[in-house]
């Protein structure tokens, strides 16, 4: 478990998901705070957290549907023009999430619409970050891994204009200052 100890994997993975059940739940009522009864019954529509639909899932005892996050709407928002979507709204782990969402509900395409996603807001992630020094109704709507690249990108750009400015300067190292001495080679000898 590489992400066991990492803070955004634990808060990733507590993102609600809409499962419907297969089978009755003896006293689990209590996972859905509406419920009157304490039983879930067969066909039950309720939103449980990731790692728990996941579990269940593998056990047979619920199917998981498609997050809103990733539906059709959201898919032709994108392509109409990804960088203005606010992604971070809808699921702050967007990219994660739908990495290890994608194979449970058997939709093949939500791969190459996470790509189309990226690729198509990586452009203006980068743009703006060179840009102005305030960009902050832009980066709200970063979910939590364009933000982290957000800032690297920043803060590449703000070492690069220290140094070209001359933060540091490059120095020549003390040895390429000396002359050498050049000797005479020797020729063949002669008897």
């Amino acid at each position: 478990m590489p992400g066991y100890y990492d803070m955004d994997d634990i808060l990733m993975e507590d993102e609600p998901i809409s499962v419907v059940f297969q089978v009755g739940a003896h006293g689990c009522g209590l996972l859905d705070p509406g419920s009157e009864t304490i039983d879930i019954e067969k066909g039950m529509k309720m939103d449980l957290p990731y790692w728990l639909a996941h579990q269940l899932h593998l056990r047979q005892a619920v199917s998981i549907s498609v997050p809103a996050s990733f539906s059709q709407k959201t898919r032709k928002e994108i392509q109409a023009d990804a960088a203005c979507v606010d992604l971070k709204g809808r699921c702050p782990y967007f990219y994660e999430l739908g990495c290890k969402i994608a194979p449970l509900v058997g939709d093949k395409t939500i791969g190459s619409f996470l790509l189309y996603a990226f690729t198509d807001r990586y452009k203006e992630m980068l743009s703006k970050s060179h840009g102005a020094p305030a960009v902050t109704r832009f980066s709200s709507r970063l979910t939590k891994e364009e933000s982290q690249l957000f800032e690297a990108a920043r803060s590449s750009m703000a070492a690069f204009k220290k140094w070209r400015t001359g933060g540091s300067r490059l120095e020549k190292a003390a040895i390429l200052g000396r002359k050498r001495k050049r000797t005479v080679p020797l020729g063949p000898s002669s008897p």
